[in-house]
């Protein structure tokens, strides 16, 4: 008889056990994922759904992803490791230390292509953000130091004047955290959208009446 009132515990353990790993499995993979879902679309659809920036109806990226842009009329990114370089599916830094000789020949490199493409003196400063990589290679957001430089680049390319492009920075340029933690910062993409379509406005505007 004892044998039997001891199987049926153990039975009635395991069908304790069963009935809660259901119901946690419930909880945990159904109504908390599906509440997360249901918060996350209300307060903050936008964000929850990636933070894609759309123009003329299409994605062109995340405000939250940095992507490269190259030619003098963009301001472009600091440099990337992710991969062939802001590749999304390998984010990572170079993992190269302060002493390694290829970190530093490279940054050398870099300082000298940074000075020449924006027709700076061989011994002015270049900003750290111009070329140097981020731990993720995917920061979408250079130096406000960095764009104002460019800025002068992009300027002549376009057709602009400094004043100008020094206002599209100004109104692509984000706060500190919290007013307190970071510096100012520019997000690429936001600004190089900007200037495309305000390009695009002034070209309709250019077309003459009925063409």
């Amino acid at each position: 008889m004892s044998g039997i009132s001891g199987t049926k515990r153990l039975f009635a353990v395991i069908l304790v056990s069963l009935r809660a790993t259901a119901a946690l499995a419930v909880v945990l993979c159904c109504v908390y994922p599906l509440a997360l879902w249901a918060l996350g679309q209300g307060i903050f659809p936008a964000r929850a759904n990636g933070s894609f920036v759309v123009r003329d109806g299409r994605v062109i990226g995340s405000r939250l992803i940095g992507r490269s842009f190259s030619g003098p009329g963009y301001f472009h990114p600091r440099p990337s490791a992710a991969g062939a370089g802001y590749d999304a599916a390998a984010s990572g830094g170079s993992n190269l230390g302060p002493l390694s000789a290829a970190l530093v020949g490279e940054t050398a490199a870099r300082v000298r292509a940074y000075r020449l493409e924006n027709d700076l003196a061989p011994g002015a400063l270049v900003p750290a953000d111009a070329v140097t990589s981020s731990a993720s290679g995917l920061d979408p957001h250079i130096s406000a130091a960095n764009a104002e430089i460019q800025g002068r680049r992009v300027a002549r390319a376009r057709g602009l004047s400094d004043e100008e492009i020094s206002g599209f920075i100004e109104r692509s340029t984000e706060g500190r955290d919290l007013w307190l933690l970071g510096e100012k910062r520019v997000n690429v993409l936001l600004l190089n959208a900007a200037l495309d379509a305000a390009s695009r406005r002034h070209e309709d505007r250019a077309v003459p009446e009925g063409k």
